[in-house]
């Protein structure tokens, strides 16, 4: 390519983003209350998978946000410390995570969307936990049992050991039950498992489509972005671009002391059952 029309190309480039931003800004940032945007009659409502690493929250936020109500693409990382964060959620949502290479891309530019979405996997990222008793605030649940989520974790991170992996996963899961108590409200909180979510999609689909109260619900085959397997964003591993539920589990050569597994399965399922009192199921 001839250096000039190289250079050309990027000065378009760089000033088509550059007016990107600016529009979102304008919108985002051209109200300050949390859950508005300029333009928009209605208010965004929020929705939360609180989950622990491994848990399949990847594949449960691709199958939420090909519904085309609810917008986001994986873990943001921001840390809520108030509702003013929302701002910042909901930028990255769409000016980062979205691609515009065409005229046909300017449709993204629509805010029209009754959700925007985001995964917190660690207790960093809820400074302020108080956020979980707003009304606008809807949280998804996701479990896994303890065999596969510790073995994924060490294969995913292989400068843990075993003790690292329970200890993550022990205190992550108390947590989410501490998270279930402070928002003490069945209308804005579910629980599911990843076994449901695989043996049980139908149902699982039909619960999470009440729950949200969406006119239209959500199907196995999900829209792959440009951040689907991305590092620091969600999964990373070949499956999760097939852009649909593969149930066949991949293969790990690691195992987990069969006495400490007995113990973890027996909280977990303690936890399930903690939960499933204070959260709305599936069945």
């Amino acid at each position: 390519m001839n250096p000039q029309n190289h250079s050309l190309r990027h000065l378009i480039r760089l000033y088509k983003n550059d007016l990107i931003d600016k529009y979102y800004q304008f919108r985002i940032n051209g109200t300050k209350n949390p859950y508005r945007v300029l333009l928009k009659k209605d208010s965004y409502k929020v929705i939360f998978i609180m989950s622990h690493m491994r848990s399949g929250s990847s594949l449960l936020t691709h199958i939420l946000t090909s519904n085309s109500l609810i917008k986001g693409y994986g873990e943001s990382h921001i840390q809520y410390s108030s509702e003013a964060d929302l701002k910042r959620l909901m930028f990255k949502i769409y000016c980062h995570s979205q691609e515009f290479k065409n005229i046909q891309d300017l449709s993204k530019l629509r805010m029209n969307h009754d959700y925007v979405i985001d995964k917190l996997l660690h207790d960093n990222k809820l400074i302020n936990e108080n956020i979980l008793k707003l009304e606008n605030f809807y949280v998804i649940f996701l479990i896994r049992e303890p065999k596969r989520s510790l073995i994924s974790m060490l294969d995913h991170k292989p400068h843990w050991n075993e003790k690292d992996a329970i200890q993550y996963y022990n205190n992550r899961l108390s947590t989410l039950v501490k998270y279930a108590q402070i928002i003490n409200n069945k209308q804005r909180s579910i629980i599911i498992t990843y076994d449901a979510l695989m043996n049980q999609t139908n149902l699982v689909f039909n619960a999470l489509q009440k729950f949200l109260k969406l006119p239209k619900g959500f199907s196995e085959k999900y829209q792959v972005s440009n951040t689907t397997g991305m590092r620091h964003v969600g999964d990373f591993k070949e499956k999760i671009r097939s852009g649909k539920i593969i149930r066949t589990p991949r293969e790990i050569d690691i195992s987990i002391s069969a006495h400490l597994l007995e113990q973890e399965t027996e909280k977990f399922n303690q936890i399930h059952q903690k939960m499933s009192q204070l959260c709305q199921t599936i069945s």
